[in-house]
């Protein structure tokens, strides 16, 4: 390590700290009611949601996640970032409009108006498990690692508690609003700081490309690798990449809570486009330099430590701090948000129905409560994930055990008006159990298919207990059917009379070209 951090990078760090403080405390002042802790008030614009979808979802674990597979295997596992436009552009046009127009605050609330009160129990459990146990840990544990670069004698087990705790604190008081304005800052933090890096990276190999692909393993920089690939099979495209995506950011609470906070239809839609425009640029300033450090740091063998390793030996004083800012915030914009978004599930979908009198304070209590509980719980589980084998992997892999049974009910579910309450709790009961035991096999040894092609295995198998259980029981109602079903009607649904640039479907075009252009250049 080059450059060990100095005096003006501490500054840096505690300038950052005092000014996300100074906006959760300043929102906290202004949360009044469940409705300002849970969804903002209902009052969030485009601009803020996507900057907020963006920050969310890079956390720590991803930049380092997408750095060591890149440096590792090549730039395949990219395809989770920049394809995310894909299942984020199917939200736009079918489940933001279901979603707002049916004024809930969960997504498994959802589960219960166009199912039942099981299948909203069941996807309340598995996002609740999700949101600690893999998300807030994984981003936990992967900034422990980050601190502990900078700070050698650091314990990573409380350096997991003081980072849970101070990213819950804001959280428990200020809620939504509070992570969402700090998540705006976050991001833009975090994209000079990677930029910043990228460019310094890039400058060591005196800006030639030539030199960064002749370092390279052969087809480290192709997308779009043999079926046997170790890293991610041609399949897992079209199964795991875009299965995967499709339940992240339509379906995943943490996410879409965000959307749900829009004050309208209009800036909901403009916010998911905006985000999936913003998930391009983490394939240019978080796997590129991944790859870059083949040359520049050979020999590695941990591949989570290879963004700690370029900043502290390319980046002078100051910038150090700067980037060690970005990714504070990256594990601020993280936990804040499975945090907040755990709580609404356990009070929304189980203290509320089970104490249906109590009154907005006490739900608002409830919440805060909840929030610090889960923060100790998650800062407790994060260490277990060096057990993993890499964090990228610890993600994904348990990403899969579940994924599939929800895609089957949200995305069949939208248009096969068939689908019914039964279907969709056997599928999450058979679905789940397949995926669990897929799982358990593959860290056995006894199961060899890429977890990304396990992903379509299971999502096929799904989607066949689902429409063999509907077809044998009731039908739903047709209030449910057209209340919570896709119509053609939605798509251009408040979208009349804006000027083009307005118009989300000119957007959606726009983001669909970037994306292809980018798989041509790469494949």
């Amino acid at each position: 390590m080059e450059n060990a951090i100095g005096t003006i990078d501490i500054v840096v760090i505690a300038i950052y700290f005092v000014v996300v403080f100074a906006i959760g405390i300043g929102v906290a002042l202004k949360t009044k009611s469940s409705d300002d802790l849970f969804l903002g008030g209902r009052s969030l614009t485009w601009g803020f949601i996507g900057l907020s979808l963006f920050a969310s979802n890079i956390s720590t674990s991803t930049i380092m996640g997408l750095s060591g597979a890149a440096y590792n295997s090549g730039i395949a596992q990219s395809m989770y970032e920049w394809m995310s436009g894909i299942p984020l552009i199917i939200a736009a046009i079918v489940f933001v409009p279901l979603y707002l127009k049916s004024k809930i605050t969960t997504i498994p609330e959802f589960l219960m108006l166009r199912y039942d009160r099981r299948s909203q129990v069941i996807f309340s459990l598995l996002t609740i498990f999700a949101s600690i146990v893999v998300e807030t840990a994984g981003g936990l544990y992967a900034g422990a690692i980050v601190m502990k670069t900078f700070f050698p004698n650091l314990v990573i087990w409380q350096t997991t508690f003081v980072l849970a705790f101070i990213a819950g604190l804001y959280t428990a008081f200020g809620g939504l609003k509070a992570v969402v304005y700090t998540d705006a800052l976050q991001a833009l933090i975090l994209i000079i700081g990677c930029g910043i890096l990228t460019f310094m990276l890039f400058e060591r190999l005196d800006f030639s490309w030539d030199t960064v692909v002749a370092s390279a393993p052969a087809n480290h920089f192709s997308v779009v690798r043999p079926i046997d690939d170790p890293s991610l099979p041609w399949p897992g495209i079209f199964f795991g990449v875009l299965l995967l995506g499709f339940w992240y950011w339509s379906t995943n609470q943490y996410i879409v809570q965000r959307i749900l906070g829009a004050k309208d239809l209009q800036h909901a839609r403009w916010g998911v486009i905006l985000a999936g425009f913003l998930k391009i640029i983490p394939l240019f300033i978080m796997v590129i330099p991944g790859a870059m450090a083949i040359s520049l740091f050979p020999g590695l063998e941990n591949g989570d430590m290879v963004f700690p390793t370029a900043v502290t030996s390319v980046l002078p004083a100051g910038l150090v701090g700067l980037v060690m800012a970005g990714l504070i915030s990256a594990i601020m914009s993280s936990v804040d948000s499975t945090l907040n978004s755990s709580s609404t599930l356990i009070v929304i979908d189980f203290i509320k129905p089970a104490k249906p009198d109590l009154t907005p304070a006490q739900v608002t209590n409830y919440g805060r409560i909840t929030t610090i509980i889960l923060m100790v719980v998650a800062a407790g589980w994060a260490p277990m994930i060096a057990n993993f084998g890499g964090i990228w992997a610890y993600l994904q892999q348990m990403y899969a055990m579940f994924v599939p049974a929800v895609v089957i009910i949200f995305l069949v579910g939208a248009f096969y008006k068939k689908g019914n309450a039964e279907g969709a709790f056997w599928t999450l009961i058979i679905g789940t159990s397949i995926g669990i035991g897929f799982f358990v096999l593959q860290q056995m040894g006894l199961w060899q298919l890429h977890y990304t092609i396990t992903v379509g295995v299971t999502t096929a198998i799904s989607g066949l207990i689902f429409w063999i259980v509907s077809s044998n029981s009731q039908a739903p109602s047709a209030e449910v059917v057209a209340n919570y079903t896709f119509s053609s009607e939605l798509v251009n649904e408040d979208n009349h009379g804006l000027p083009w640039y307005k118009n989300y479907i000119n957007q959606i075009y726009l983001l669909a070209a970037v994306i292809l252009l980018v798989l041509i250049i790469l494949w």
